[in-house]
């Protein structure tokens, strides 16, 4: 995966350029060994096999001799159909099916957990260019989809902070030094929650959503200038950190300049490109003075009451001598 700074008006329609568009399939056993406990039973030379789809299929349709819809870099699994279908086949019959297998290109064959695979099958691909993968307990079709579509998803990393405030998800960005983790603190400090600091680890999923996590790294720390990187759990306990969620909309803190011109009436709506996901921005200009996490508050409690009833900043209540 690849890495993306963030910074003040930084914008992110190339971020495509950060998401994996393959993973080969030694890390698809490696990474996944805690969820799916999957074991290598031969073909530990092609483990270098591409895997580039989170949809899987039914191998049947090799054996039968359908070779249309076999794609190589999907990962085709053996369950109770392709068993079945195997042991209504006398030896000939079923040896024929099985070499039907090899004149495609697949990359890896999962051997669902309790299904048992003649042994001449096994045989006849050793030294064939297809891993054959034995699940754990448990594992199905549709559990081996959910992980590739989470390893496989579209994802970047953004320099910044991300916490839960009133139960949103905001991310805050912002240039190095502005203050960014000191806001996290006083967030934290006001009951809000914690996912990230210093790295954003997003990923998208779905039509257009996305989700935020701390990295594997950082998870639970902030960095603060003068004390250096602190652990926020175990100095306040588990209530003050979270750990992921969705991304409602964006806070871009910025320098206040004394020639700059702010939006003073909420008429103008800032919007952020991340993976192709447009996201709300609310630019907040930081200087000495202003409280930073109280604004950031307002913001979440104005993107709530527009969410549920439309409410509008720039709009005034006036009676009729006022207009």
């Amino acid at each position: 995966m690849s890495d993306s700074s963030a910074d003040n008006g930084q914008t992110f329609t190339d971020a495509a350029a950060c998401i994996p568009v393959s993973i080969i399939v030694e890390e698809f056993v490696n990474e996944s060994r805690s969820d799916l406990q999957m074991e290598v039973m031969c073909g530990h030379e092609y483990l270098d096999n591409k895997i580039g789809s989170a949809q899987v299929q039914k191998l049947v349709m090799a054996l039968a001799g359908v070779s249309d819809g076999i794609y190589p870099d999907r990962i085709q699994v053996v369950g109770r159909t392709e068993s079945n279908y195997l042991k209504s086949l006398n030896r000939e019959d079923r040896l024929q099916a099985v070499q039907r297998i090899k004149r495609h290109e697949i990359c890896c064959i999962v051997i669902l957990q309790g299904i048992v695979v003649p042994e001449e099958m096994l045989a006849l691909f050793y030294g064939h260019p297809i891993p054959f993968i034995r699940s754990g307990t448990g594992v199905d079709s549709s559990k081996i989809m959910l992980w590739l579509e989470k390893r496989l998803a579209p994802r970047v990393t953004l320099h910044g902070g991300f916490l839960e405030v009133f139960s949103l998800g905001v991310l805050i960005l912002g240039a190095s030094g502005i203050g960014k983790s000191e806001c996290a603190l006083e967030l934290m400090l006001k009951g809000h929650r914690m996912i990230a600091d210093d790295y954003v680890e997003i990923t998208r999923y779905g039509d257009n959503r996305l989700l935020g996590e701390g990295s594997s790294v950082l998870k639970h720390h902030l960095e603060l200038r003068g004390l250096g990187i602190i652990d926020i759990k175990a100095l306040y306990g588990i209530s003050v950190i979270s750990e992921a969620h969705d991304i409602d909309f964006v806070v871009r803190l910025e320098r206040w300049k004394t020639d700059g011109v702010y939006d003073r009436l909420g008429i103008e709506k800032s919007r952020l490109d991340i993976l192709g996901v447009s996201l709300p921005v609310i630019d907040i200009p930081v200087a000495p003075g202003r409280n930073i996490s109280t604004l950031v508050e307002v913001a979440a409690r104005i993107h709530l009451m527009q969410q549920q009833n439309g409410y509008k900043t720039n709009e005034l209540n006036l009676d009729e001598n006022q207009k």
